[in-house]
């Protein structure tokens, strides 16, 4: 799960990721006892310390190229499949965690600068175009 989040002013919030120092929108694991939708806010709180609500689905996606090979549960390898919300910005102060070494609001003209990978590219292009129907494949 991953939330699209912007400020007022239409900036995404992005973080610098620990593990492969890339660029990426906040996304994470959904807990037991907990929505989707509460599973976006909690994320994105803990690692880039903004309080956000979830306004709409932006996306779901999946793509059999896309393996991840994990290191914290015995090695496991799973297809990506990802849901990603679209959320607004209601307070909080940015900060950084174990899994954000930077956090910041870019403007949308200086994403394509950054070394962002290919499967977030996606659902940043398509939360910008703000279509009326969820992009899937």
């Amino acid at each position: 799960m991953s939330a699209f989040v912007q400020d007022d002013a239409g900036r995404l919030l992005m973080i610098r990721r620990t593990d492969n120092d890339k660029y990426a929108i906040r996304g994470g694991q959904q807990e037991v006892g907990e929505t989707l939708a509460q599973a976006a806010i909690r994320e994105v709180k803990e690692e880039t310390g903004v309080d956000v609500k979830v306004t709409g689905l932006i996306g779901l996606y999946s793509n059999p190229d896309h393996v991840i090979a994990y290191d914290d549960d015995g090695g496991g390898v799973r297809q990506e499949f990802s849901i990603c919300f679209r959320a607004r910005h209601v307070g909080g102060e940015l900060h950084t965690s174990s899994e954000s070494k930077e956090v910041h609001w870019i403007e949308r003209a200086l994403i394509s600068e950054l070394n962002v990978n290919p499967s977030i590219k996606i659902r940043i292009n398509y939360g910008h175009e703000e279509r009326p129907s969820p992009y899937y494949i």
